[in-house]
């Protein structure tokens, strides 16, 4: 356990009623509990996680971040490493918790929320037991929070290793044979890439969108700046190119960044149809054919899962997409690190901290925070 966490195990009574309760505790809801910090708020960052950065840790073991370390740092500690560079997940992971321990984030790690409702005018959160309640809630659980899965995955053989790319770490999980992915945004082309070293490998999907230059430190210094810039500021909710924009970025995610098709068909990789179901236990493709394979990756993407929202706060989730993470009514209930939230940015880490920034100044100030920062559960 952490010095700057606080132990979801200790007995808890009924808390005070908060100002702010943060759900999620990854660089969206640091970010936020920045802010909120520095304008003296009483908060508290709840984490499903064991340990700060564990959204990072628990993904595939060569994944790089795609932006350089001079833009993944939050506010007000820069990131420690060469500004060109892209650092590895488990930097990343690192970072954030050792962020969270410089600041003095109250944060409550290994706490998923079970469930939360209005009541009585505030909102109640109930996990493993306890209840809290606050009178604003900022949801920072980001997009990408089940793994989505087609239904006909579950009719494949037994005799095929299949499983989601949240579930991925390295080839060894494979058994010998061809490996077909299926689905092609970035996660999918640097998988693919991976395992093609390895294995035959196949990939089904649609021609993608790519960025039309080369991934490395030379973007980093000259290209990304615009990137980034058209990103955070002209691919907005507050502009037509960014309206027109954001339901393909939500729908279909960014465009491939580092691995590109030509470099997957140059590691002798085979771009088949899309799958369309499954046959006897084996893919079946839009074309009619059926590829003998022996694995099978799907990197088919993630959605929310607002299951656990009573049903009148999942219905204002799609109103807040609207208004850049705030809903209008109820009152006081706001997102951070969706995609397309307020800009194509939005799900980056330097889009959620811009967010983060706009989301904690429409709070209003209801309470002014303990003399430590933290809040005291009794």
């Amino acid at each position: 356990m952490n010095a700057n966490t606080m132990d979801s195990r200790a007995p808890n009574g009924t808390p005070d009623v908060l100002d702010t309760l943060v759900i999620g505790g990854g660089q969206a809801g640091l970010a936020v509990g920045h802010y909120l910090s520095r304008q003296g708020r009483q908060f508290l960052i709840l984490d499903a996680n064991t340990r700060i950065g564990d959204g990072w840790r628990t993904r595939w073991d060569s994944l790089r971040l795609f932006t350089p370390a001079k833009y993944n740092g939050l506010p007000g500690v820069p990131f420690p490493a060469d500004p060109l560079s892209f650092p590895a997940k488990d930097q990343m992971a690192d970072y954030l918790e050792q962020y969270a321990a410089a600041s003095s984030l109250p944060v409550l790690t290994g706490v998923r929320v079970e469930r939360l409702w209005r009541e009585g005018g505030v909102y109640v959160a109930a996990a493993n037991g306890n209840r809290w309640e606050a009178r604003t809630v900022v949801l920072a659980t980001g997009a990408e929070r089940k793994p989505k899965l087609p239904p006909f995955a579950a009719g494949l053989d037994g005799s095929i290793v299949h499983f989601h790319s949240s579930s991925y770490k390295n080839p060894e999980q494979l058994q010998d044979g061809p490996v077909l992915v299926v689905g092609l945004g970035n996660s999918g082309a640097e998988i693919a890439l991976e395992v093609s070293r390895t294995h035959p490998t196949l990939v089904s999907a649609n021609p993608p969108r790519e960025m039309p230059f080369k991934h490395g430190r030379t973007a980093a210094r000259f290209i990304l700046p615009l990137v980034r810039f058209v990103g955070l500021h002209v691919l907005t909710l507050g502009t037509p190119a960014g309206r027109k924009a954001a339901p393909q970025f939500r729908d279909h995610g960014a465009p491939l960044i580092r691995t590109r098709a030509r470099d997957l068909a140059a590691a002798g990789v085979t771009f088949v149809s899309r799958v369309r179901g499954v046959q006897d236990g084996f893919p079946l493709l839009e074309d009619g054919s059926q590829p003998t394979v022996a694995n099978v990756i799907w990197c088919t993407g993630f959605q929310e899962d607002l299951q656990w929202l009573d049903p009148a706060l999942a219905a204002a989730a799609e109103e807040a997409r609207q208004h850049g993470g705030e809903v209008q009514d109820p009152p006081g209930l706001y997102f951070v690190g969706r995609n397309f939230q307020h800009s194509a940015a939005s799900a980056t880490v330097t889009g959620s901290v811009h967010d983060a920034r706009r989301v904690a100044g429409r709070i209003p100030v209801r309470h002014a925070a303990n003399s430590n920062g933290r809040v005291a559960l009794r």
